[in-house]
């Protein structure tokens, strides 16, 4: 029994590993994933409003509006060390959208207004329900939304600064195995569903050395995620159903800071190249702590270390004006994993990735646009062993991603 509640808790504060640390989701513009996911040092969109509020200033229009969505599209293979067992995760499409919208009073103002609303943290990962790990996870899922209004000043004619409000909330939900047999065989489950709210702040500022070199620097603040009253509810065979009974929980976690510096260079009248450095504050992420509303002998509350480091994110960009009306982009990054040897767990098999992009925009008119990007994504193959639960694994991951954006200038 001892074993079985560690089991327990241990996967129960794996649930919130994902809210707060676990994935992030690089999808928050797509003529920017285009070219490597780049724009901190590039005033291309109102999207600038999420990669440097300051560059918001300098987008050349007197508002617009834009709304995307991403198709995030996985595969993770788990592989046993000690055997030829192998199982994939089943095949499932993420859509994490971003809208924006800015406006000024008038032409050549100095402020102009903006709000955005994306999904900077999220995922879903669902393994067959016999799988070895089941115990460990069968199905999780997670989503993040960000409301940011801002404004964006113009100091000078080279000088621009911005700044946002978040307010960030988000809902999850979570089941995985217990060990336990009922008089049929069947095993247990316990599931988790919460909603979470936190608050924070984007900053930026763009400079632009002449009218070939620009520059920015941009932070987004960590995100202090509170879950009140999250529903912890448990189905088990009726000789330890006193053990685990329904009940709630609170908790409260870190989603990390991002930190940037950008640079965009005018090569020509025709293309743009770009390159930026992110700093994610994934080190805030050093354990997570939960509170059961109701206890008992074999369900206490969760200290779990997670230990998390800071990263890197290295990434480059270019984009190409073919033609008044057609416009292609190219790009790469390189995503340092967080999760330390140890520490990876069947929700985020996480490793260093590789990704290449690639997209395009048409313009129809002065007023209507369409962008479209494509990301292809694939992790380096990872092989640990959990500290807490034990469990031996060899994991590798890639990811597909379409993208759609529909904007109106005026």
């Amino acid at each position: 029994m001892k074993k079985i509640s560690l089991l327990l808790c241990v996967i129960i504060s794996s649930k919130c590993l994902l809210l707060a640390g676990g994935f992030q989701v690089n999808l928050q513009g797509q003529k920017q994933a285009g070219m490597g996911h780049t724009g901190i040092g590039l005033a291309l969109d109102n999207a600038s409003l999420q990669f440097n509020p300051g560059a918001l200033i300098f987008v050349d229009s007197l508002g617009s509006f834009s709304s995307g969505v991403s198709f995030i599209i996985p595969r993770t293979v788990y592989l046993d060390p000690n055997s030829t067992y192998l199982a994939q995760t089943v095949n499932h499409t993420g859509t994490p959208l971003c809208i924006y919208g800015n406006f000024k009073f008038k032409k050549n103002s100095p402020i102009t207004f903006g709000i955005g609303i994306y999904n900077p943290f999220g995922s879903r990962v669902q393994w067959d329900d016999d799988w070895k790990g089941q115990f460990l996870l069968r199905e999780i899922s997670l989503k993040t939304f960000f409301y940011q209004p801002t404004l964006s000043y113009k100091i000078t004619e080279k000088l621009g600064i911005g700044v946002g409000y978040i307010f960030a909330n988000g809902d999850f939900s979570l089941r995985k195995a217990l060990p336990i047999q009922d008089s049929l065989g069947n095993y247990g489950e316990a599931s988790l569903a919460g909603k979470a709210t936190g608050k924070g702040f984007n900053i930026g500022v763009y400079y632009k050395l002449n009218n070939k070199f620009s520059i920015g620097l941009n932070y987004r603040s960590a995100v202090k995620v509170k879950v009140q009253n999250g529903a912890a509810d448990f189905v088990s065979a009726n000789a330890v159903s006193q053990y685990f009974k329904n009940t709630t929980f609170n908790t409260q976690l870190n989603l990390p800071f991002n930190s940037g510096i950008g640079l965009g260079y005018l090569l020509n009248e025709k293309m743009k190249i770009a390159l930026d450095i992110n700093y994610v504050g994934w080190k805030s992420y050093d354990s997570l702590n939960i509170d059961f509303a109701q206890n008992s002998d074999k369900l206490s509350d969760v200290a779990s270390p997670r230990l998390y480091k800071n990263t890197f994110i290295f990434r480059t960009g270019l984009q190409y004006q073919i033609s008044e009306i057609f416009c292609i982009r190219a790009g790469a990054y390189y995503d340092q994993s967080p999760v330390k040897d140890g520490y990876l767990t069947p929700e985020t098999p996480d490793s260093d990735k590789i990704g290449l992009t690639t997209g395009f925009t048409i313009t129809f008119n002065k007023y209507l646009y369409v962008d479209a990007s494509l990301i292809y994504t694939e992790g380096l193959k990872r092989v640990d062993t959990n500290i807490e639960t034990q469990f031996e694994a060899i994991y590798k991951s890639k990811a597909v991603i379409p993208g759609f954006n529909l904007g109106v200038k005026f």
